[in-house]
């Protein structure tokens, strides 16, 4: 009796537990068909909630919403009321598509400098701080627990004590080995820290996915330095390094600075609930002088437009104007990015411009950081190589710049990988660069990556190909 008794509790609880994982499927795969994705990405959660719902739906549930409604009406859009200020600078199909979304005009007169090494932009980073007079405001990814991130810190609060505002904001993903005690100096000298959506929080529902991945650095509403190196000696530091990763940042001083520290400020009220004043207001209380722009637009200087992807912008205007670019380009199209795994339409807009006779180009790193990006990448990259792009992996080090160049007009550098979780997840931010000199600048740096780099060639086999397109269905979850 003991033994048919333990049969039947042994069945009930199989049965109950089967019929509970299917219901749960079922409820969660009705929300998704309600969420507005790709398709690729909507199919990828399928399989897996379907699958193994025990798996998918607790995945799901941590990382599967996009712009989740919840969580990101908690934070103010960053572009509402921005999008018409004044007449365009320049006029461009870009630019127009990018103002419909709300993103702000594209400013003429200002100052721009690429950064090409983690030496430069570590010392301007270093200056910046050193010569600001009122604000500093820093957002970063990660910030290391090393020699690099002990250097800012130290040199923040040296400025905190003097009475400078500072305000330093981190992705609680991205910097969660740093020990607090690393920023303790600066919390006694009257700065302030603050974590971008901390993961040890009830409801943990979608944290893990809403990541701040932009980089930003902006002192005194004045100047500005943004990228995607990340504040560690991996990314930057005093010395050269023939290990540390290559990068690229570009600094920006001028009128698209006030659209860069608007998006800081906006992330930092989401954080804190703290309202941080402009730079340049808070300097004029005892200088009204301040209040001057710091290059007059009449003065002639570079075109710049800053543009924010993530749950606090309406719809995807950087993945959109990507794309847009992609189909209107008639010469080249040279991209540089660390993950390479992005939307199906992305990787067919491409393979459109190669048929059309346009020079398109892609620069990986051989081996990243992440092998099951690496691995994800494969069944796109060789489509590519198939149609004719060249693609070309460069080998000395990690690369980890993000840049794309159209044409001989645009180029773009910022946070943003090419890979799904860049163009449609986190927040990220990209400077759009419309100057000849400064296409040509970072196309000269280009042609110096490809002299490190070797040819793609495709690994032969219908068994890979087979595990590629079949990674390839999934790759949307990364």
């Amino acid at each position: 009796m003991h033994d048919v008794l333990t049969k039947a509790y042994y069945w009930i609880v199989a049965e109950l537990t089967t019929l509970l994982g299917f219901g749960l499927a079922i409820v969660f795969v009705a929300y998704l068909l309600r969420q507005k994705r790709s398709p690729a990405s909507t199919l990828a959660w399928l399989l897996v909630i379907v699958l193994a719902p025990y798996v998918g739906v607790p995945l799901y549930i941590l990382f599967g919403g996009r712009k989740m409604i919840r969580m990101a009406a908690r934070k103010a859009p960053v572009y509402v009321g921005t999008a018409q200020r004044s007449s365009p600078s320049i006029d461009s199909d870009t630019e127009r598509l990018l103002r419909s979304y709300g993103v702000p005009e594209a400013r003429a007169g200002n100052h721009v400098a690429i950064m090409e090494t983690g030496e430069e932009s570590y010392a301007r980073l270093m200056e910046l701080i050193d010569e600001a007079r009122s604000t500093i405001y820093i957002t970063t990814f990660i910030l290391g627990d090393d020699e690099v991130g002990r250097a800012l810190i130290s040199a923040l609060a040296r400025k905190a004590e003097r009475g400078v505002l500072v305000r330093l904001l981190l992705d609680d993903v991205g910097s969660w080995w740093l020990r607090r005690k690393r920023l303790a100096p600066l919390t006694r000298a009257g700065g302030r820290v603050a974590y971008f959506m901390p993961m040890l929080h009830l409801p943990f529902r979608g944290r893990a996915n809403l990541r701040n991945h932009r980089k930003l650095a902006v002192a005194d509403g004045r100047w500005a330095l943004a990228g995607g190196m990340n504040l560690t000696s991996a990314y930057m530091g005093p010395l050269p390094d023939h290990q540390r990763w290559r990068d690229l940042s570009i600094v920006v001083e001028g009128p698209a600075v006030e659209d860069l520290e608007w998006l800081f400020r906006s992330d930092w009220k989401f954080a804190t609930g703290e309202n941080v004043p402009a730079g340049r207001r808070r300097a004029a209380m005892g200088n009204p002088e301040a209040l001057r722009p710091p290059v007059q637009p009449s003065s002639g200087g570079t075109t710049v437009q800053v543009v924010a992807s993530g749950p606090d912008v309406d719809g995807d205007p950087l993945f959109e104007s990507l794309l847009s670019l992609i189909f209107f380009a008639r010469k080249r199209i040279w991209i540089v990015t660390p993950y390479f795994v992005p939307d199906d339409m992305l990787v067919r807009a491409l393979v459109l411009a190669v048929r059309r006779g346009v020079d398109v180009r892609l620069i990986v790193p051989w081996k990243s950081n992440h092998p099951i990006a690496d691995l994800a990448r494969e069944g796109y990259i060789r489509e590519l190589y198939e149609a004719g792009t060249e693609i070309l992996l460069y080998r000395p080090t990690m690369l980890h710049a993000k840049a794309v160049l159209f044409d001989d007009r645009l180029t773009i550098i910022g946070s943003p990988n090419m890979d799904n979780r860049s163009l449609f997840l986190n927040y990220e931010v990209a400077l759009y660069v419309f100057a000849l000199d400064r296409v040509a600048e970072v196309a000269r740096w280009i042609e110096q990556l490809a002299a490190g780099c070797t040819y793609y060639e495709p690994k032969r086999g219908g068994t890979r190909e087979i595990a590629e397109n079949v990674l390839r269905l999934f790759a949307p979850l990364l």
